[in-house]
């Protein structure tokens, strides 16, 4: 079977969508994050399915990839990494307490949220986000489609607009690699970007 006219399909759509993001938005999520490494402040980033795997995704590049090389260190923290947590807390409390109850007697209001929701309406984030707000913490949200009510909560939205989770999934993994890409230039003073027939590589991983 051809699935070119298929394939083509997906890159126009995920084309289309880079090209409607917000840069001002992205701008202020690295100023707000520059400051909170500045201010050692807890970045607490968390989300569901695809979500969880883009929390813990970003987690690792701040706090080794960026931190490895530089003398403040990120200190990024991904609720949804300790599976036993997680279970002890939806099989005794609720899944929709996942992740507040976690923040319960531990968020400062100088600390960050980044909360992922395709949706924007997963019931336990938006649980999380309310208690980090009314505790005077600032909020990145990462959606898609409408964005939802993290859009409208979020001081600061990294949103994705278009109705496909996976492109939106795409999308945010693009936010992360791009701010830390970024980082790494202006923290570092290193260049991942190769121009065609530079040989020299660096292992990050």
């Amino acid at each position: 079977m051809d699935y070119r006219k298929l394939i083509k399909s997906y890159i126009e759509n995920e084309i289309e969508t880079i090209n409607k993001i917000d840069m001002d938005q992205i701008n202020a999520a690295l100023n707000l994050l520059e400051a909170g490494i500045k201010r050692e402040a807890t970045v607490y980033v968390f989300g569901n399915g695809g979500s969880a795997a883009t929390a813990s995704h970003i987690q690792n590049d701040f706090n080794k990839g960026i931190s490895e090389h530089t003398k403040e260190k990120f200190r990024f923290l991904c609720l949804n990494d300790n599976i036993a947590t997680v279970m002890a807390i939806a099989n005794d409390i609720g899944y929709e307490e996942i992740f507040r109850f976690q923040l319960i007697g531990k968020i400062k209001s100088n600390d960050i949220i980044v909360a992922i929701s395709g949706s924007g309406n997963s019931k336990n984030v938006i649980n999380a986000v309310e208690y980090g707000k009314n505790h005077g913490c600032k909020v990145i949200g990462m959606t898609g489609y409408s964005g939802g009510k993290l859009k409208e909560l979020a001081d600061i939205s990294l949103h994705s607009p278009i109705n496909s989770m996976q492109i939106t999934e795409d999308i945010h993994m693009i936010f992360n690699h791009l701010m830390m890409s970024i980082f790494y230039k202006t923290m570092c003073g290193i260049n991942h970007i190769k121009n065609k027939g530079d040989t020299d590589e660096q292992n990050i991983y």
